[in-house]
């Protein structure tokens, strides 16, 4: 957590430089600054770069000179692959491993294992990551290079940027309209969904993928079983696939005619899976959000709110947690004992703390919201509710108003970012290393319930 407060403060001083901004006299919203960055715009840009969320309150093309977009993205790199995962480099490379706590933290602020494998997994998130990214970079840059006219440059710097901000589930884009122009592009939207559905799955699963599909590979040449698929991987994969269809099928039904009423057949099923990709999370918007049907946007809440999978570069409570809760539910009106899922029993420990973080995450939407409608009142409640649910989730969509904001309301969604990147883990962990042994049992009562 300490780490990303670090990686937040550089990168708002950096931000601040006069050399970070596209010209030597700017105007920051509606605070006129003279030859740099205010100190608001270039907290906010700076966290939500951290965190991995998107939201903006300066325009990123046009307020931002190379420099300060150079920074942008090594703030999301930093951010995605773990702060702490950067750090721990240095250790592994010179004492050829990592202390006890050191390790924990790794789990924490990157993509948690076994604690017997991180000083493996530090090494090969780094690599899988700079791979994917350089794939999604390379197929990019040929694409803004052949079909758009860019020069070489140009090309390589977009498609390095956008792979990044893409990978990491950042959601940043170098244009004012976020993605919107490439809209009708499958070329570069289905690159870009690649990259989000990648990053946001988690290291953990795409380990256990990976050696699963070794396994049969094993059992085709030396007849050896593979190894059974872990019930996080289950959630994760099931529930990416769900989820995605789901939020596919609502903007594909609920804008066909609104949204996306000037789009071609093919473009409308193109841009229903983006969106259905992209809310989890992400933040890349190929359609206008403000011009969504407020049911469309409730929907979308309840995506962002969900997440991505566990370890990974995406936000929200997360999709174990919530598959957790549901499979509780159904046990609860199956009338079974236990909460079973694929011939497995899950822990009533997890199921608490899969309440607490759920709840911890609703309480803080729910503070929020109320803070914001009474800071700016001139917005609908659905707005802010998105705006809300989109910074804690860290998924930066918005329906416009977030540099309209009162400074007030805009330091309340920086808070929400970095709570919403570094919470949810961390309370997970906090929560699973604590133990209360108790030598009794109170007697058992059944309150009343509904």
């Amino acid at each position: 957590m300490s780490c990303y407060a670090v990686l937040i403060t550089v990168g708002t001083i950096l931000l601040m430089l006069p050399v970070s901004t596209a010209s030597r006299a700017v105007t920051s919203g509606s605070h006129e600054v003279g030859n740099f960055t205010s100190f608001p715009d270039a907290f906010f840009t700076a966290t939500s770069a951290a965190c991995l969320t998107g939201l903006i309150t300066v325009d990123t093309q046009t307020h931002w000179s190379g420099f300060g977009q150079f920074v942008i993205m090594m703030l999301i790199q930093l951010g995605g692959i773990g702060f702490m995962t950067i750090a721990s480099l240095f250790g592994l490379f010179v004492a050829g491993r990592l202390g006890l706590n050191r390790r924990a933290g790794a789990r924490v602020e990157g993509r948690g294992v076994d604690m017997g494998e991180i000083s493996w997994v530090v090494r090969a998130t780094i690599i899988f990551t700079l791979v994917v990214e350089a794939f999604v970079a390379l197929f990019l840059a040929l694409r803004f290079y052949a079909g758009y006219g860019y020069g070489l440059s140009r090309s390589l710097w977009e498609g390095l940027f956008h792979s990044i901000s893409g990978f990491n589930n950042a959601g940043f884009a170098l244009y004012t309209d976020n993605v919107i122009g490439f809209q009708t592009d499958a070329w570069v939207l289905l690159p870009l969904a690649f990259a989000l559905m990648v990053g946001g799955l988690g290291f953990p699963v795409l380990l256990e993928i990976w050696r699963h599909l070794r396994g049969w590979f094993d059992l085709c040449t030396r007849g050896k079983l593979p190894r059974r698929w872990s019930l996080t991987t289950r959630f994760t994969i099931k529930g990416t696939v769900g989820l995605v269809a789901i939020g596919a099928l609502m903007v594909g039904v609920a804008e066909w005619y609104g949204a996306m009423k000037n789009l071609s057949v093919p473009a409308k099923i193109l841009n229903a899976f983006f969106a259905g990709v992209s809310p989890r999370t992400a933040g890349f918007n190929a359609l206008d959000y403000a011009d969504f049907h407020p049911s469309t946007l409730l929907g979308t809440d309840i995506l962002m709110f969900i997440g991505g999978g566990s370890g990974g570069t995406a936000g929200g409570v997360k999709i174990t947690t919530a598959a957790v809760i549901l499979a509780a539910v159904i046990a609860e009106v199956r009338g079974d004992a236990s909460v079973s899922v694929a011939r497995r029993r899950i822990n009533p420990r997890v199921l608490r703390q899969a309440l607490v973080v759920l709840a911890f995450g609703l309480a803080q939407v729910l503070v929020a919201v109320l803070a914001i409608c009474f800071l700016a009142p001139q917005f609908s409640t659905d707005q802010i509710l998105f705006e809300v649910i989109s910074a804690f989730a860290t998924v930066g969509l918005s329906t416009g108003i977030t540099s309209s904001l009162p400074v007030a309301a805009q330091f309340i969604l920086i808070i929400l970012m970095f709570s919403g990147r570094v919470g949810p883990i961390a309370l997970a962990t906090v929560l699973a290393a604590r133990s209360r042994q108790r030598t009794f049992e109170y007697p058992e009562e059944r309150p009343f319930i509904g």
